[in-house]
């Protein structure tokens, strides 16, 4: 408990901060609005990745949540239970089993959400979720691909199993569409 209650603390932190960041660029960046069709076509994406990140950050919730051991043993793919399995484990086995191509897919759908609606690299939250997304999806690559040494894919377990970077993704867009829309 003493660990979720770190994470309620950054996420926090990670929100008064956004929230910040918000209101010092409300006053000082200049208003753009740009509706297009691509655009429009770009929001119906957006959406689509939304749920999809709920979709993969769920299963991690579930995870920290209902699973034991120490927080970064949770937080690891766990493909075998014991034959007297909970709800939670059964529910976790496919979550587990889909998520390399749920994150692919998720990548795929929010990289054309951000082509399609626009490129704000004058808002810092966008370009921390574009760099933050990227960092996912490499190490996320490293873990799965069969060339990748031993060493490199215990850091990217290390760097990609990263409940944070999730809570970061998260807000930081969040609050960065607050600022375009």
């Amino acid at each position: 408990m003493k660990n979720l209650k770190g994470i309620l603390i950054y996420t926090l932190s990670v929100f008064g901060v956004s929230i910040a960041y918000y209101f010092y660029a409300r006053n000082t960046l200049p208003r753009q609005e740009s509706e297009t069709f691509l655009s429009e076509i770009g929001e119906g994406f957006g959406e689509i990745a939304l749920w999809m990140l709920l979709f993969i950050y769920a299963r991690t919730l579930l995870k920290l949540l209902f699973e034991k051991g120490a927080l970064q043993e949770r937080i690891l793919p766990n493909y075998v239970y014991e034959p007297t399995q909970t709800l939670v484990q059964k529910i976790l086995i496919p979550l587990n089993r889909t998520h390399v191509y749920v994150g692919i897919a998720t990548l795929a759908v929010t990289f054309l959400h951000i082509i399609m609606v626009g490129f704000h690299f004058e808002i810092v939250l966008f370009q921390v979720v574009m760099i933050l997304l990227i960092w996912q999806g490499i190490f996320g690559f490293f873990l799965r691909w069969k060339f990748s040494p031993k060493q490199l894919k215990q850091f990217s377990y290390l760097v990609h199993a990263q409940f944070l970077t999730g809570i970061m993704i998260g807000i930081f867009a969040y609050v960065g569409h607050w600022m375009v829309d």
